[in-house]
């Protein structure tokens, strides 16, 4: 039996279907900021407000975009002018890795209970709260702070959550409600921007979360001990 095939019935026989194109890989600093790549320039930020640097204006500015802008390209603008974000950026240097994690993340948890952190305390810089029919107290006007930068994630459902933070701390707010309440009440006259920030990120759903300063309860200048400590 002959296999050849006629030229005619090979010239009827469809091409094959070409293989579509993979989608281009964004360039690394278009890529969507992660809350890593923002706690890495953040430590940059302090350290530089630490150093003298940056003055506590221009620190309070770029911390304010730090949490504005999208991805890593603008993040990295942010530093470009500071010893570690310039080495990042040298000829003939790779860029130093970004942190596998966030570090270890503290928890407040309270289900059909109760549960307060409050007095002489150190809050980490990633603590989690959790309130399911609950009630949690986080109070802050007492706390030392080893960081610039603190951040709570809260989540309440048919809970309540409240932080106070001393007056002259930085309060910052991102969240949201869902039949519920989600308010951060900053008091921009009071706010020192030499002084620690607590970012307060959240969602409630049937429930309330708020955070607001404790007025006449004021946080010693933490530049200052990081200064003498550098010294």
């Amino acid at each position: 039996m002959d296999m050849e095939k006629h030229p005619a019935d090979a010239a009827a026989d469809p091409a094959p279907a070409p293989v579509p194109a993979a989608p281009a890989a964004p360039a690394a600093g278009g890529l969507r900021a992660s809350d890593a790549d923002r706690d890495r320039i953040a430590q940059i930020l302090s350290d530089a407000l630490a150093e003298g640097r940056l003055t506590a204006e221009e620190h309070s500015e770029r911390l304010d975009t730090l949490y504005a802008v999208k991805t890593v390209g603008e993040l990295e603008v942010l530093v470009r002018d500071l010893p570690a974000g310039a080495a990042a950026h040298a000829p003939g240097r790779a860029a130093a890795p970004a942190p596998a994690g966030v570090g270890p993340v503290e928890s407040v948890v309270a289900v059909c209970s109760s549960s307060a952190r409050k007095g002489r305390w150190r809050p980490g810089p990633h603590t989690r709260a959790v309130s399911v029919l609950g009630d949690i107290t986080i109070d802050l006007t007492e706390a030392v702070f080893e960081q610039q930068v603190t951040e709570f994630n809260v989540v309440s459902v048919l809970g309540n959550v409240e932080i106070l933070v001393p007056e002259n701390v930085t309060l910052r707010g991102y969240g949201s409600g869902v039949l519920g309440n989600f308010e951060v009440r900053g008091e921009a006259a009071t706010a020192d921007p030499r002084a620690p920030v607590v970012i307060v990120r959240g969602f409630s759903l049937l429930g309330n979360i708020e955070a607001r300063p404790r007025l006449g309860a004021r946080l010693v200048d933490l530049a200052d001990k990081l200064r003498k400590r550098l010294g």
